[in-house]
């Protein structure tokens, strides 16, 4: 049974005490939450006990005297500050490491969450995460591709916002000058983003990219030249209609976000899709299995 099958089996159906402490033991198992805790005034050890609060559960000193410092069987994890049940927050990350339903209105209906701004709140801890995480590996490993048997596409697209049918107000997006510029690595069923904000499409703005994300003697195809255009490689399969592809599942999951309105933003949201294709995609377990890893490292229990 996959990783992301037996979450599920965990969060479906319907709230009880039994399933809120399969889910804790299932968790501190995945060192997402503490398994061990000391008393903070006599340091002995402290005891899980049942109660009758949002996790069902909390950790308690055996000392009675001790009773009033009892701590949230979230300490020290990445749920800790969060008023959301474990329940949402482990839908919520299922949805986000598979990519599916993320729009706020699906997750309300579905009752992951309460509200927008709550979902908003999770959706930027989960995002900060990946971005710690890509930014580590771009300094351990860099970012470069090409090299052996491996082609690099390049393209540049401008993601700003689209009004329905010519109507609606002109956002903040609708004003936005930068463009995104795309590489993408392919090697056999190998998918490697970088994706870049650059102020314009001119040389002097992209070689430099290019050089820092590129190997050297690597294949790179443009469809800025006409001679590439919609070209098939009969030997490596290169053509342009990878990236294309690949812009379209970038605009598409930028606008299901609803975070297209600032540079920051989109910023963010590029990284996390570099993070799905450098270490997401790349685990035993998928995304959803890179997520954990990622969240322990960050928040150690």
């Amino acid at each position: 049974m996959s990783l992301g099958m037996r979450l599920r089996a965990r969060i479906e159906g319907k709230q009880t005490k039994y399933k809120a402490l399969r889910l804790i033991k299932w968790l501190q198992k995945k060192h997402l939450l503490k398994k061990k805790l000391r008393c903070p005034v006599c340091h002995h050890k402290m005891k899980m006990i049942s109660v009758v609060k949002k996790d069902q559960y909390m950790w308690c000193c055996e000392r009675a005297s001790h009773r009033k410092d009892s701590r949230t069987i979230r300490t020290g994890s990445l749920f800790e500050k969060s008023k959301s049940s474990l329940f949402s927050w482990m839908k919520f990350i299922y949805r986000f490491s598979q990519g599916l339903r993320l729009r706020q209105i699906d997750m309300i209906d579905d009752e992951v969450a309460g509200s927008s701004r709550t979902l908003s709140s999770m959706a930027r801890h989960i995002r900060h995460v990946c971005i710690r995480a890509i930014k580590r590996h771009r300094i351990n490993n860099g970012h470069r591709l090409g090299g052996d048997r491996e082609f690099v596409v390049i393209d540049e697209s401008c993601l700003r916002h689209q009004r329905k049918y010519a109507r609606g107000r002109f956002g903040n997006a609708w004003k936005r000058k930068k463009w995104v510029f795309g590489l993408m690595g392919i090697k056999d069923k190998r998918r490697r983003l970088v994706l870049k904000l650059v102020e314009k499409r001119s040389r002097r703005h992209l070689v430099p990219l290019i050089r820092q994300h590129v190997k050297l003697v690597s294949a790179i195809i443009s469809d800025e030249w006409r001679a590439y255009k919609n070209f098939v490689d009969p030997q490596s399969g290169s053509h342009t209609q990878h990236i294309e592809r690949a812009w379209m599942t970038i605009k598409g999951h930028v606008r299901r976000l609803r975070r297209n309105r600032t540079e920051k933003l989109l910023e963010e949201h590029l990284m996390v899709l570099e993070w799905s294709s450098w270490l997401g995609s790349r685990h035993p377990d998928g995304p959803l299995g890179r997520l954990f890893k990622d969240i322990q490292k960050i928040f150690p229990v």
